[in-house]
């Protein structure tokens, strides 16, 4: 096909790749998606115009690979400008900050290249990611695609507009005090921050440098987490780098806020009845909800612009602040933030995290009572009128629920859900403890009505079969729910089983037992725990029960349970029924009036 007849634009990563399949090339789509960067009536969106030569180049050598081995084979996506691309200047949104371009790629974002996404663009963004309104740039405030009088949101703005207007599937922000979620509301996108670390940052210019994070802009739910699927892990070069903890296996219920909280006063009337509206919503999805006092989240919030962490903002670019050659094009609105840190002392700045450590403390009894948080992203809305009239409260006051996350190690997602009533842009956030992402991507895309794949075992969890008490609905089945744990499937074992009713036990309980022959397939579960839990569990397991290997139908080995050979005495073999819950049904047929005995 000529990169004349390929209309790209609104293409998800799903629609990429099928393309790929069909034989359009990745060289068309680049050419395609180029001119649409070319062409587009927003020049404030890119910093530095389309890298027609390079990104050509890159998708030549990804069309020689096949399209089965690369997750993301030949898809274009954009970088905020305080990410290095190779190749490409580094702004920062800072005419000055840096001449040369950069010798290697992010590693966020060579992760991405090496799964064979092409980056066709650096975007705009609040200066030195100093912002969250996406105006404070020489290069200009890139266009508002749903309502020219808003601002975008920042500090990623341009990332979060190139996305939001179809022109890439995804694309990199960072986020800070919400820099990757406040665009992602005002734009109608998806907005994913990661928990810290799990994304490395090696190549990003910081703002606050051990709590900053890439983040990842899409159009939808799935391709935000396939993106994030691609950049995580552990990079022992990054010193702030992390390998996963303990992981959340599922959101079942959600911490919102009460009718009467203080922070209502706070927010546009019509995001309160949007946002009232996404709480029923869920209700209606199944999670339970709990309202809870977030005024110690709030507070913790306030301290990243308000006290004493401004200064580490001063640490990660001050000094190219106070550079002659880089003086003129910084804002002022910027400068006067970040140079206020040289007024703070390290006494100050000790005060600042002795407060936050209590704040995080009162915050802690929290997560004993939900597993996530439900929140408006924004309180409202900002136009370019009131921010030109108000830079800082109105800033501040858009980073109302965003500020806290990455200051108390919290995962987030941000999603366009539900609309407000005068039409104007909406969203929530889902915001969990760190290591929870996927979960509340989970929660997300049920939301927004997308399909989860509950199947697939994520990192950090542990897989178990179970066959009988433990199964959904059965009499033990709450010690796996009262443990946070998933069910990801019900399949069945593979056919070399026996499966016996064991005597004298209660509740009831079967055995299985792997046999040379004569065995057949035994339905069961798989249920997905965090290590911790999975310990407890097995702890309780009794003889003669015991947690062993078995073979699953698609030929898989999973830890599940088994019996030991002594616990077969007495028991009566009960394979015929095909597996537990089949033959308790039968029991209570036999059992109820009029049936056979």
């Amino acid at each position: 096909m000529t990169a004349s007849s390929v209309d790209v634009l609104g293409w998800s990563i799903a629609d990429h790749l099928a393309a790929r399949r069909r034989g359009v090339t990745a060289v068309s789509v680049v050419t395609a998606v180029l001119a649409l960067l070319r062409d587009v009536d927003d020049p404030a969106l890119l910093i530095g115009g389309p890298p027609f030569d390079v990104a050509l180049e890159a998708a030549r050598a990804v069309d020689l690979l096949p399209v089965a081995g690369l997750p993301l084979h030949g898809v274009p996506f954009l970088v905020k400008d305080n990410i290095d691309v190779c190749g490409a200047v580094t702004t920062c949104g800072c005419p000055g900050f840096s001449s040369d371009p950069a010798v290697s790629d992010a590693a966020v974002v060579g992760r991405l290249r090496a799964a064979g996404a092409i980056p066709v663009g650096k975007t705009n963004l609040d200066q030195f990611a100093t912002g969250l309104v996406g105006t404070r740039s020489p290069y200009g405030t890139p266009r508002n695609p749903l309502d020219s009088s808003l601002v975008p949101g920042g500090s990623s703005s341009g990332s979060a507009v190139g996305v939001a207007r179809g022109i890439v599937p995804f694309a990199l922000g960072t986020d800070t005090a919400g820099s990757g979620r406040v665009p992602a509301a005002m734009c109608g996108v998806v907005g994913l921050k990661p928990t810290v670390g799990r994304f490395p940052s090696v190549g990003m210019v910081p703002a606050v440098r051990r709590i900053d994070c890439p983040t990842v802009f899409a159009r939808n739910v799935g391709d935000a987490r396939l993106v994030a699927s691609v950049a995580a892990g552990f990079l022992s070069t990054d010193p702030y780098s992390r390998s996963a903890g303990e992981v959340l296996p599922c959101v079942r219920t959600l911490g919102v806020l009460s009718a009467d909280s203080p922070v209502r006063a706070t927010m546009h009337a019509d995001v309160q009845r949007a946002y009232d509206s996404v709480v029923s919503l869920a209700r209606s999805s199944g999670y339970a909800t709990v309202e809870v006092e977030v005024e110690p989240f709030l507070e913790a919030g306030r301290l990243l612009y308000g006290g004493t962490f401004v200064a580490e903002r001063t640490a990660a670019v001050g000094p190219f602040l106070d550079g002659a050659s880089i003086s003129e094009g910084v804002d002022p609105t910027v400068g006067s933030i970040i140079r206020g840190g040289n007024t703070l002392s390290a006494v100050e700045a000790y005060r600042g995290e002795y407060r936050l450590a209590e704040l995080r403390a009162l915050t802690l009894p929290t997560w004993d009572r939900v597993d996530s948080l439900l929140l408006p992203t924004t309180p409202g809305t900002a136009s370019l009128a009131e921010v030109a009239a108000e830079p800082i409260s109105v800033n501040a006051w858009m980073g109302t629920f965003t500020t806290f996350t990455n200051l108390l190690d919290l995962a987030a997602i941000a999603v366009p859900v539900g609309a407000r009533p005068d039409g104007l842009p909406f969203g929530v956030q889902l915001i969990g403890p760190a290591w929870s992402d996927e979960a509340l991507a989970d929660v997300a895309a049920t939301l927004l009505g997308e399909p989860v794949d509950s199947a697939a075992l994520r990192v950090g969890e542990v897989a178990l079969v179970v066959v009988g008490a433990h199964l959904s609905g059965m009499a033990l089945n709450s010690q796996l729910i009262s443990r946070g744990a998933r069910l990801m499937r019900a399949t069945s074992t593979g056919p070399s089983y026996q499966l016996f009713a064991l005597a004298g036990t209660v509740p009831p309980k079967p055995g299985l037992r792997r046999v040379p022959s004569d065995g057949a397939s035994i339905a069961v579960e798989v249920w997905a725990l965090s290590p911790s839990a999975f310990a407890s569990f097995v702890v309780e397991v009794p003889p003669p029960l015991a947690i062993g290997s078995l073979e699953l139908a698609d030929g898989t080995w999973v830890k599940g349970f088994v019996c030991e050979p002594g616990g077969f005495d007495n028991a009566t073999d009960i394979t015929h029924f095909g597996g537990w819950r089949a033959y308790i049904a039968s029991r209570a047929t036999m059992l109820a009036p009029g049936g056979s005995s």
